[in-house]
């Protein structure tokens, strides 16, 4: 059971992870009407990009633009994903408030993502929180272990519960502020949920703060519960659904941040999030990226009629 308006962090991150593994290139001034869309909607956590060669992933080439406009909303938490230590270099430079890296507990997902094995990305790990702890900048950001694959992958097939406690310890031990469970395939079942976060936990403890659903299977929202029941309070989510990841066939959709919301809040959390403006930021997606299918069952259905009125009656058995 949680408390009353207990506050959970939603974060958005379509326009890295969702913008990524789409043909449409979405242009710089429509990332930044998107940010601002949401910043007004109440998110405060967003991952706007990903430092990667330009001619490999066009569509971040404006990586330092986005993140300097971020950045003008002083309580906004900007992160952005890093592959390599050079990437992590630039986000430094950039000012970003959390980078994450991409650790893949798969071999093969490793070598197809980021062309190193898990211990090679280990090492690039370490290198990152050298360079961190270097850095002149006064507040540091925090460094992410973004755990990928843990819940199986379409390239390798079943990935064991060794390799995932493994390389846990290994983050942990190369210098991980945060530890973050990825269900990059989308292949993630509730029972599946409930036992990793378990093991994670058990090694971790309360760095393992995170977890990123894919709905491909429609189960996204079923193993946010789960993660709810054991302690997570942070989730990645992407408007209208975008995204997937380039190097996992078949792994589409992100779990939808405007449902997300509506059931967090439904649940009596609280995401700080209108999920009226929510939707309506949609139209920037729509403007921008003609033709590209936006998902959500809440922007298709509209909110229950009795929604406000039991958010409402809510507040005021919280308020006596």
């Amino acid at each position: 059971m949680n408390s009353p308006n207990e506050r959970v962090i939603v974060t958005e991150v379509g326009m890295r992870d969702g913008l990524q593994s789409i043909a449409q290139t979405m242009p710089t001034a429509a990332k930044k009407r998107w940010i601002d869309a949401a910043y007004a909607a109440g998110v405060r956590h967003m991952e706007v990009a990903s430092f990667v060669p330009p001619k490999l992933l066009p569509q971040m080439a404006d990586a330092d633009e986005v993140i300097a406009h971020a950045l003008t909303f002083a309580d906004l938490t900007v992160a952005a994903l890093v592959p390599n230590v050079k990437g992590a270099q630039r986000a430094l430079d950039a000012g970003v408030r959390r980078i994450i890296a991409p650790v893949s507990v798969s071999t093969a997902h490793s070598l197809a993502n980021v062309r190193r094995t898990p211990a090679e990305m280990i090492d690039a790990f370490a290198e990152m929180r050298a360079l961190i702890d270097a850095a002149p900048r006064a507040n540091k950001p925090e460094l992410v272990a973004g755990l990928s694959t843990v819940f199986g992958c379409t390239l390798q097939g079943e990935v064991p519960l060794a390799d995932i406690a493994s390389i846990t310890r290994a983050s942990l031990a190369a210098g991980a502020d945060v530890i973050a469970l990825g269900d990059t395939t989308g292949e993630a079942s509730p029972r599946q949920v409930a036992q990793i976060i378990a093991l994670v936990q058990g090694i971790a403890g309360s760095k393992l703060r995170s977890l990123h659903f894919h709905d491909t299977r429609g189960l996204g929202l079923a193993n946010t519960v789960i993660a709810l029941q054991h302690g997570i309070r942070e989730f990645d989510a992407s408007l209208a659904g975008l995204g997937g990841c380039p190097h996992a066939p078949g792994a589409t959709g992100n779990v939808n941040t405007e449902d997300l919301v509506f059931m967090l809040e439904s649940m009596g959390y609280d995401t700080g999030i209108d999920i009226e403006k929510l939707v309506a930021s949609r139209s920037v997606l729509a403007d921008a990226l003609p033709g590209e299918p936006l998902f959500g069952y809440i922007a298709r259905a509209g909110l229950p009629k009795q929604f406000s009125a039991a958010a409402h009656r809510a507040e005021q058995e919280v308020a006596q």
